[in-house]
C-alpha cells in the first residue's frame, strides 16, 4: 500500500495514515489488507469495525486477496468476540453511505444475550450515534481491543 492508495479527508484513510501510532481502539488488528477498529460512537462494546486499508468503495473494488482475506479474518474477530464479550453470534453488516463514510466498511456487531428484541437484527444501530455520555469510553474501548487481540485464534 502507497499514500496514493489513500483519500485526504476520508475519515477512515486519514486514521490509516497514522498507522503505526494509532491508540488500540483504533487498531484492534491490521493486516496487508484490513485494519479493525473499535466503533467510535457506539454504546455496545465490542462494536468493531473493519476496513480496508487502502480506500475502496464497493466489494467490487477489492482484490483478489483482500476479498479471500475477509471471510477468515470475520470468523476470527467473530470467535474473539465471543470469549471476549460473551456474546451468542455477531452480526455483519455493510451499507457505507454515510457522510463522510463512503470508504467501504463493515461492522461487525456482538449480539448479546441479553439483548432486548427492540435491538437485534439490523435495530442493533440503535447503539450507534449514541451521544458523548452513552458512548463506551476510550479506555473501556482500548481494554477491549486488547483482550479482542489477545484473543485471536
Amino acid at each position: 500500500m502507497t499514500d496514493q492508495d489513500l483519500v485526504p479527508g476520508c475519515f477512515p484513510c486519514d486514521q490509516q495514515a497514522q498507522l503505526p501510532g494509532l491508540p488500540p481502539r483504533e487498531d484492534v488488528l491490521h493486516t496487508a489488507h484490513w485494519r479493525v477498529a473499535h466503533a467510535f460512537d457506539s454504546s455496545l462494546a465490542g462494536w468493531l469495525v473493519v476496513l480496508p486499508t487502502r480506500h475502496v468503495a464497493s466489494f467490487a473494488d477489492l482484490t483478489a486477496e483482500e476479498a479471500d482475506e475477509l471471510g477468515g479474518l470475520v470468523r476470527r474477530l467473530s470467535v474473539a468476540l465471543e470469549s471476549v464479550t460473551g456474546c451468542v453470534k455477531t452480526y455483519l453488516m455493510q451499507f457505507s453511505e454515510a457522510e463522510g463514510f463512503s470508504h467501504l466498511h463493515l461492522h461487525l456487531v456482538p449480539r448479546m444475550p441479553d439483548q432486548p428484541e427492540s435491538a437485534r437484527g439490523p435495530r442493533v444501530f440503535t447503539y450507534l450515534g449514541a451521544g458523548a455520555s452513552e458512548r463506551i469510553s476510550e479506555g473501556a474501548r482500548d481494554e477491549i481491543a486488547v483482550a479482542v487481540r489477545a484473543a485471536l485464534p
